[in-house]
């Protein structure tokens, strides 16, 4: 059974994930990594979705804050042995509906030209690919993307 847990960046199974998410984009980064990482050192993140299935910590989600309209996702991620099974569409529309219980209503995100199932999910959840935004402007490898919530 899935359960959804609503959280923040200081519980200890998103951080175990976010580990094995650092490892995986570490390899498909490749030289840009370093430039990433950078970036994805953030703050605390006060919105986490950390996916547990029996008790185990299997995937996770966060967003934080832009602007009073536009919140970024960041740190998604679900564990390779359970991908496949639309647990990342799920995670993405818990964070989807709670940016629209806090009244944002705009969502942006960055992932890679080297995640091309990322972009898969995102185009099939009603994300469109925009224009570079912030530290990503002009960093051929990032793919940026959008979506207006209802």
């Amino acid at each position: 059974m899935l359960n959804l847990t609503r959280t923040t960046s200081e519980n200890q199974d998103f951080i175990n994930l976010v580990k094995l998410l650092d490892a995986d984009l570490k390899i498909r980064d490749g030289k840009d990594h370093e430039f990433y990482a950078q970036i994805n050192k953030t703050a605390i993140l006060n919105n986490v979705i950390v996916c547990y299935q029996n008790d185990i910590a299997i995937g996770c989600g966060a967003f934080r804050e832009i602007d009073a309209k536009t919140l970024e996702i960041k740190r998604m991620f679900v564990n390779p042995d359970y991908r496949g099974k639309g647990i990342a569409s799920k995670i993405l529309f818990e964070l989807e509906h709670w940016t629209s219980e806090l009244n944002y209503f705009q969502l942006i995100l960055e992932t890679g030209i080297n995640q091309p199932e990322a972009i898969s999910l995102y185009k099939k959840s009603g994300y469109k690919i925009t224009e570079n935004y912030g530290k990503y402007i002009g960093v051929e490898s990032s793919v940026c993307m959008m979506k207006i919530l209802k």
